[in-house]
């Protein structure tokens, strides 16, 4: 992916704040610069980038690996609400919020990421409001959205303790934060140690795994704290060869028989719904 792709003027969007605005240093602009060249599951995508299909095809992948995704985030239920996604990506979450009636802003240290975004929003006559923006800091007066949205984000940035501050601090009251970080204590961080497998994006500047204890730390400014861990094993597109067969032909169906109580607590994925009283 070319990230120097230039950011096309749309009148419905503010102009995108650079790298010297936003005055990164240290880990956060080796972040930036790992995310203006990475896009998310880039290599299960079948049409060129920037393309409607392009964005069908990643959108389509993410909510099959994350079956759980809509199940445990009711889109529709957000209509008329203002929701901030911090970390937004190509806005593929983000447009499920739109879609639904929200009125949507994404945030991304990435000018790649924005820019891909703003053209998803564009291929569906989508409204959304898109800036480069550091999530640890803000650029939001207080109280100003119902919604923050952060999943699989706080596990890459810097300083998760402050971003979360941010996402406190940004909410009316009576909001909410939806949030995801990567469980240490799961059946996939266990998997790719043995198989000796990495995990997605494990080259990346930042990439922290967490316990639910520690999720909740993370989150202590909220008032109340939903913890609900997901993401168990669906067969895999991204990994072939021997190891692929095996995860597909054997440890999937394996793990599907295992008692849920068993095995709820190692699910990959921490969500976590936080309240702002």
């Amino acid at each position: 992916m070319d990230a120097s792709m230039t950011q096309e003027k749309q009148t419905a969007n503010p102009p995108a704040t650079g790298p010297a605005k936003l005055n990164l240093t240290g880990k956060l602009e080796e972040v930036r610069r790992y995310w203006n060249d990475h896009i998310h599951d880039l290599e299960l995508a079948k049409h060129p980038v920037g393309t409607l299909g392009f964005f069908e095809d990643l959108a389509e992948y993410r909510f099959d690996k994350l079956r759980y995704l809509p199940k445990v985030v009711d889109f529709a239920s957000y209509k008329g609400k203002s929701v901030l996604e911090i970390g937004c990506g190509v806005g593929i979450d983000l447009v499920k919020f739109a879609e639904n009636g929200a009125h949507v802003t994404g945030v991304d240290l990435s000018e790649t990421a924005i820019d891909l975004a703003r053209k998803n929003f564009a291929h569906r006559k989508l409204d959304g409001n898109f800036l480069v923006m550091n999530g640890e800091d803000l650029d939001f007066p207080d109280a100003s959205f119902d919604v923050v949205y952060v999943h699989g984000v706080l596990q890459y940035t810097a300083d998760p303790h402050q971003m979360a501050r941010e996402m406190y601090r940004v909410l009316r009251k009576g909001g909410e934060a939806i949030g995801m970080v990567y469980n240490r204590i799961s059946w996939l961080n266990a998997l790719s140690k043995v198989m000796k497998v990495d995990l997605e994006h494990e080259d990346a500047p930042v990439l922290e795994k967490y316990t639910i204890g520690e999720f909740r730390d993370i989150l202590s400014p909220f008032d109340e704290i939903e913890i609900i861990p997901e993401r168990f094993p669906v067969a895999s597109r991204l990994h072939k060869g021997w190891k692929g067969a095996l995860y597909n032909g054997l440890f999937v169906p394996a793990f599907t028989i295992l008692p849920k109580a068993i095995v709820r607590p190692l699910g990959w994925h921490i969500m976590a719904f936080a309240r702002k009283k």
